[in-house]
């Protein structure tokens, strides 16, 4: 008998590259997406509370010359007509944005929140709320103590001849600029943490490179604060400590690996 011709099998339909590809922009745009909304909402967080924000700068302002200005020091002058109005406006933005912190750092962690393991969204909590207290305790440490520590500097100049006339633009810029470098300077224990967490770094390179990050603390310390040793060793030996310390801690979660 002849043979049965064998009918030939349906070839298997592999994955099309052009699905895969569709497939990669529809994730990308849905990124997009997300990252459009965070910003929206973090934005209008910040200006819903402007109002708020100018409403208090000018209180703000005086408080904070009250608490950094020394006694002998004459009063703050402007040298333009919208001078203060301009000054107040920057500060009412600055504290809006303080205000809507807590918006901001719930639109971040939506956003961040799906790309994570379970025990890494519950360490982004405890890092939020870290990176909140260290923030806070930066700002603190500079505007009752450093602050009044440089104003008292600059008063030490003082003679028969020659008497200050410092601006409320300039005292509120330097101000701003100082409290923001010392918030920023103080999550030093928070980045170490975060780097040996998710296996960025490890402990022993961290010791190992020590002598440089203390010279890049150093180098940091002389870029944001101004030109005299005092401040610079205020801000520097701080960040040094809390570097430490975050080492210190950073052994004590570190993933033990093979």
């Amino acid at each position: 008998m002849p043979k049965e011709r064998l009918k030939p099998k349906p070839k298997k339909m592999k994955k099309s590259d052009n699905n895969s590809d569709i497939d990669d922009n529809q994730s990308f745009i849905a990124h997009l997406e997300a990252l459009r909304s965070m910003l929206l909402s973090s934005i209008l967080a910040v200006a819903i509370l402007s109002p708020l924000g100018f409403y208090m700068a000018p209180k703000f302002i005086d408080w904070l010359v009250a608490v950094s200005m020394p006694d002998n020091l004459p009063k703050l002058h402007y040298f333009s007509p919208m001078e203060v109005f301009i000054i107040q406006l920057k500060a009412g933005i600055v504290l809006a944005f303080i205000f809507a912190s807590p918006v901001i750092a719930y639109q971040v962690r939506k956003f961040v929140l799906p790309a994570l393991y379970e025990h890494e969204k519950r360490f982004l909590g405890w890092f939020m709320i870290l990176f909140v207290i260290l923030f806070l305790s930066g700002c603190a440490f500079c505007i009752f103590l450093i602050l009044p520590l440089v104003m008292n500097f600059s008063v030490g100049f003082m003679s028969e001849t020659l008497e200050p006339t410092i601006g409320l633009a300039n005292f509120v810029n330097l101000a701003s600029g100082m409290i923001l470098a010392f918030g920023i300077m103080f999550q030093f224990p928070l980045a170490v943490l975060a780097g040996v967490k998710f296996g960025l770094v490890s402990v022993e390179t961290l010791r190992n490179l020590r002598p440089y990050i203390i010279v890049g603390i150093l180098i940091l310390a002389a870029i944001f604060t101004p030109p005299d040793v005092v401040s610079q060793l205020m801000l520097g030996v701080p960040t040094w400590l809390l570097f430490e310390a975050g080492v210190l801690a950073a052994s004590l979660i570190e993933p033990k690996n093979d």
